[in-house]
């Protein structure tokens, strides 16, 4: 089985944030023994940002790390675990908030939750960033795709 990098490059939709995990010096940390969870945000997630922010971040390597680290959480935390959680505390230091979200009404108490595990992670919510796709198995943790990149306050 791959580390969570090799995952996320070979599915071709990580380029933003892997180029941005090499610039903060955390390659080596994600494909350390672990396990993480990260929430990983998609090239077209990054690409959402306003204009001039990835830049920005770039060149801010401290920033950026913390940036980075906001969407990791120690250990292996599955949707289903995550859906049971209201909050989880990043490597960066600061709580994420977890919640269903009401994206097609579904909740943790509609019968598709138990019923379908492909589609009730779609309102898993992660702040205020969907998960996508979820349970991406690695041999040092797990990862959740995300639609937005979360920023640490």
């Amino acid at each position: 089985m791959s580390t969570i990098v090799e995952v996320a490059t070979k599915a071709g939709t990580f380029k933003t944030l892997l180029t941005a995990a090499k610039a903060a010096g955390l390659i080596e940390t994600l494909n350390g023994k672990g396990p993480y969870t990260i929430f990983a945000p998609t090239d077209e997630a990054f690409a959402k940002l306003p204009k001039g922010t990835i830049e920005a971040l770039l060149k801010d390597p401290k920033r950026l790390k913390q940036v980075l680290l906001y969407h990791v959480v120690a250990g292996k935390v599955s949707a289903e675990s995550a859906a049971k959680l209201t909050s989880a505390k990043t490597l960066e230091g600061q709580e994420i908030k977890i919640s269903m979200g009401d994206k097609g009404e579904l909740g943790k108490k509609d019968p598709a939750f138990k019923r379908d595990p492909v589609k009730w992670h779609e309102n898993l919510r992660i702040n205020d960033a969907f998960v996508t796709k979820a349970n991406i198995e690695a041999k040092n943790g797990v990862i959740h795709v995300i639609n937005k990149v979360l920023l640490p306050k």
